[in-house]
């Protein structure tokens, strides 16, 4: 492997854009979570986010930072609508859905349903007010459990409880997701997605919880 030359970047002197750049595009590739959400007349918001993961288990957990809208513009519906309601649906963003998700994207007034100007199907939810979106083959109905408030107050981390897991038979066969098969997409720096591309296989140095990945 040849030797590497590096430029250091000192994040003490970095401005908010400069250090977003770096950010997105070095932590890639990023999860996409499609969130629904209800705002206080009802109407439902979808909304993609790819500052986005896991951070618990027992009982399942997830975390969406979401910053506030640039030049002071207050913050966004997602986010008003997640602390009003404290409930919210992850909708596993795949390539079948990508255009959809990425059109929902864009910034729509506070009074318009991007469900509905989008022309986007959804299903009701088992335990939260909040409806899935029915083309997504993963749907995680969550309920708020903490809002974490982060650096200089632009970002904002909220962690809701996965109450309910609904998953398409095409890409669950009752103990595992099959990954491959439902081709979801991930987030890169810039006006960039990507798909999963080529999957390595390693077995498993440690057991994880439940046996997820030792075959």
């Amino acid at each position: 492997m040849q030797s590497q030359t590096f430029s250091c970047v000192d994040g003490a002197q970095l401005d908010t854009e400069t250090a977003y750049r770096l950010v997105v595009g070095c932590v890639v590739p990023r999860p996409v979570a499609w969130i629904t959400s209800l705002d206080a007349d009802g109407r439902v918001n979808a909304a993609p986010f790819s500052s986005y993961n896991y951070v618990a288990t027992s009982p399942p957990m997830l975390a969406i930072n979401i910053a506030a809208r640039p030049e002071g513009r207050g913050t966004k519906d997602t986010a008003n609508n997640i602390r009003r309601s404290r409930e919210f649906v992850v909708n596993v963003a795949t390539e079948d859905t990508m255009e959809l998700m990425h059109q929902s994207a864009q910034e729509f007034p506070p009074d318009v349903s991007e469900i509905e100007a989008l022309g986007i199907a959804l299903l009701p939810s088992r335990h939260v007010a909040v409806p899935r979106i029915a083309i997504a083959p993963v749907q995680m109905e969550c309920r708020l459990d903490q809002v974490i408030v982060l650096g200089r107050g632009i970002n904002t981390l909220f962690i809701g409880e996965v109450v309910a897991f609904h998953l398409s038979d095409a890409i669950y066969d009752g103990r595992r997701v099959d990954a491959a098969a439902m081709r979801p997409i991930a987030r890169l720096g810039g006006p960039y997605y990507a798909g999963l591309g080529e999957i390595f296989h390693r077995p498993m140095l440690q057991k994880p919880p439940g046996g997820e990945g030792t075959a």
